[in-house]
């Protein structure tokens, strides 16, 4: 099969939302930020003037811009991704070197993604095609902007004497803020996933983030039970051994990742987007409803509990449903004033 026919069997997805594919504790965080008016364009303007420039100049004096004549398969998959998921402009990809399987977007008004020389000597073509797809779901879904108001909104609330904050009360916004940071990793999963349509090549790149040199040597079966078996302990000191190494990652856990990517793929909710249900953006009103999503944040938590015979997870839950609280409190702020 030639590349051009892989790629007319991939379904796309024209005006696709980003709420198609975000889990719900990320989009609940990235409603509260877009409810905001003008708050993102402002932060734009003054964070992302000079950062994103140099950046920009950084990559093009350090990396390979990938293009017909640089790295051309690359550029066929970054296009591809692009037009599954109708982005309006696709973006700019550099390799650059870096033993590390990784990859990042960078940028907020004209975002472009850094894919390491490790990830590419690693990963096979529908590797790199998840991956590829995971960046592009952070352009699509705006997670730069936000991210970083959330960041400034810490700092600002630090600033702010009047606003009495004790220590443990900011470790937990904290913790919260972080858990949504690996949620959107987890948003992003999905996208990738939808731009290649291949469980088993995203199982593969979570395979190798774990450890697995050769995927060929590692039995799936066995590599997913290790995530239900981290899941199911029901042992208050495992949970406060989690929480003392995860509290602090902006990522998921490998082979947690995994498992959650997987359940994803095999729910109805996938097939549903397969079949082109899905939210399109057109019907995403600036002012939307974005309480609803705040709610089913809360909500996501609650499931998890539910499910889950860790004490940890409590903990999480609690987090979510008070920071989103918390958010409701803010915004009715912003609309008295």
């Amino acid at each position: 099969m030639t590349n051009n026919e892989i790629s007319r069997a991939l379904v796309r997805f024209p005006g696709i939302s980003p709420r198609a594919y975000e889990h719900p504790a990320d989009r609940g965080a990235l409603a509260t930020l877009r409810a905001v008016p003008g708050f993102a364009q402002v932060l734009k303007t003054v964070s992302g003037a000079f950062s994103e420039r140099g950046e920009r100049l950084m990559a093009l004096a350090s990396s390979i811009r990938v293009g017909p004549r640089q790295y051309p398969e690359l550029d066929r998959l970054r296009h591809d991704c692009a037009e599954v998921l109708d982005l309006e402009t696709v973006p700019d990809l550099f390799v650059m070197r870096d033993p590390e399987v990784r990859a990042m977007t960078v940028g907020m008004d004209e975002p472009f993604i850094l894919l390491s020389t490790a990830a590419v000597d690693l990963l096979d073509r529908e590797g790199l095609r998840f991956v590829i797809g995971h960046e592009m779901g952070h352009v699509l879904s705006g997670h730069a902007v936000y991210r970083t108001m959330l960041i400034r909104l810490i700092n600002l609330q630090l600033s702010l004497s009047f606003m009495p904050v004790s220590a443990l009360g900011l470790r937990v916004v904290i913790a919260a803020l972080k858990e949504w940071f690996r949620k959107s990793e987890l948003s992003c999963d999905r996208a990738g996933l939808l731009c290649g349509q291949d469980p088993a090549a995203a199982l593969r790149v979570h395979v190798l983030l774990a450890g697995g040199v050769d995927p060929a040597t590692v039995d799936t079966a066995s590599f997913l039970e290790q995530a239900r078996e981290y899941e199911s302990v029901d042992d208050i000191r495992d949970s406060l051994h989690k929480l003392r190494y995860v509290e602090d990652m902006t990522h998921p856990l490998a082979v947690v990742r995994a498992a959650q990517l997987q359940r994803w793929a095999a729910s109805e909710d996938y097939r549903a987007l397969l079949a082109g249900e899905y939210p399109r953006r057109e019907d995403d009103a600036p002012a939307a409803d974005w309480t609803e999503d705040v709610k089913a944040a809360a909500r996501s938590y609650k499931d998890s509990f539910t499910t889950s015979a860790d004490p940890i997870v409590k903990v999480l839950g609690d987090v979510g449903e008070a920071v989103s609280g918390a958010a409701g409190k803010v915004w009715n702020r912003f609309t008295r004033d």
